[in-house]
């Protein structure tokens, strides 16, 4: 027979939404910081070519 589930605890949904929350928080910094990495022409870690970007926004 069909039995409802139980219900989750506001201590567990607080703390998986708090999870969940701090995972955005961090991804939101690293792509902060490799843009800035980027703009200031420092980073190693992401590679592209300068040349095609222009182009692109020329065009």
């Amino acid at each position: 027979m069909a039995v409802p589930k139980k219900r989750t605890s506001k201590a567990k949904k607080n703390a998986r939404k708090a999870n969940w929350k701090n995972q955005a928080k961090t991804e939101a910094q690293k792509a902060l910081s490799l843009a800035k990495s980027v703009l200031t022409g420092k980073s190693n870690g992401f590679v592209y070519n300068t040349l095609e970007v222009a182009d692109a926004i020329v065009e």
